[in-house]
């Protein structure tokens, strides 16, 4: 696998995505249960309650339910994907992306889509939950079940995009046989995401000062590794003399920005589609990076 490759399945029929802990006990310390009551209600030990909020133990689906359940919520407020029968995707959320290039319509509750359209229409603290419950076509408490408060759905969203990218590009980086190669198959799968996923990427660059301190940490560190990915291929290519960049750390930033940056204008109906952007952003990437003429030839040449 390549460097950097995302290791956290996100959902299988046997472990489930490490979050679903700490939503645990933030929903079961807003409700005021002890460990021992939620325990005693879900048919374990208020230990090994504390050992699945911790992720230290592994969440079944069907452990999932009980949860919910018990908590008063949809099971996919717990873990995104499980229904009320404790049913899962089948797939990691790195075989889900591995065809990088094809993005499909987000698949979310409607509670988390109407958050993600108000966020972005009016800023997190513009949006009231009764504008997002209106626009979900629910009712507060109605909204509640998915959600427990404003602030979780904004993690939730943070989490899934930044989930999508870090997957995405890990699968691209893997396809580039040199630096100079996956080097470029970053950029492609960077822009390409910020254009489809506009309103996530937007939402991740305009609201992280509302996140609540410790998913503004998590967060934080989820795009140094995606960074980090980018840098990687640049300090290699400038060692192995396939681009001429003095600075490399600087540029990779700076490419890496160029493309954030692409959801701040890109337009479904305007007349680039993403995969124009994309090819185009190589072009500038490779140019800021100041790549070899004959290497830049040849990487812009490779099969899309």
């Amino acid at each position: 696998m390549g460097k950097g490759l995302v290791k956290r399945t996100v959902m299988s029929r046997e472990t489930l995505d490490p979050a679903v802990g700490p939503r645990v006990r933030a929903l079961r310390q807003e409700r005021g249960l002890s460990l021992r009551v939620l325990g005693e209600q879900v048919g374990v030990s208020a230990a090994t309650l504390s050992q699945i909020e911790t992720g230290k133990s592994a969440v079944r689906p069907a452990r999932v339910v009980e949860l919910a359940e018990a908590l008063g919520v949809e099971p996919g407020a717990l873990a995104p994907g499980v229904d009320a029968e404790g049913r899962t995707p089948d797939e990691s959320i790195e075989e889900r992306y591995r065809r990088w290039r094809v993005f499909a319509p987000l698949e979310i509750d409607p509670a988390l889509r109407a958050a993600l359209q108000c966020f972005t229409a009016t800023g997190y603290h513009g949006a009231s939950v009764r504008d997002i419950a209106r626009r979900a076509n629910l009712s507060v408490p109605g909204l509640y079940h998915y959600y427990p408060s404003k602030q979780a759905m904004l993690g939730a969203l943070f989490e899934l995009g930044m989930s999508e990218l870090l997957a995405r590009t890990a699968a691209a980086r893997e396809e580039g046989r040199d630096p100079a190669e996956r080097f470029v198959r970053l950029i492609e799968a960077l822009a390409l995401y910020h254009a489809y996923r506009a309103d996530l990427s937007f939402l991740g660059s305009s609201e992280m000062r509302a996140l609540a301190p410790r998913d503004r940490r998590q967060h934080a560190r989820v795009r140094t590794q995606q960074q980090e990915m980018v840098d990687d291929e640049v300090e290699a290519a400038v060692a192995a003399g396939l681009f001429r960049s003095a600075s490399p750390h600087a540029a990779s930033r700076a490419a890496v920005s160029m493309c954030m940056a692409v959801a701040n204008w890109y337009r479904p109906h305007g007349p680039l589609s993403p995969e124009a952007v994309a090819r185009q952003y190589v072009g500038y990437c490779l140019g800021v990076v100041e790549c070899d003429p004959a290497v830049s030839h040849r990487v812009q040449t490779m099969d899309y």
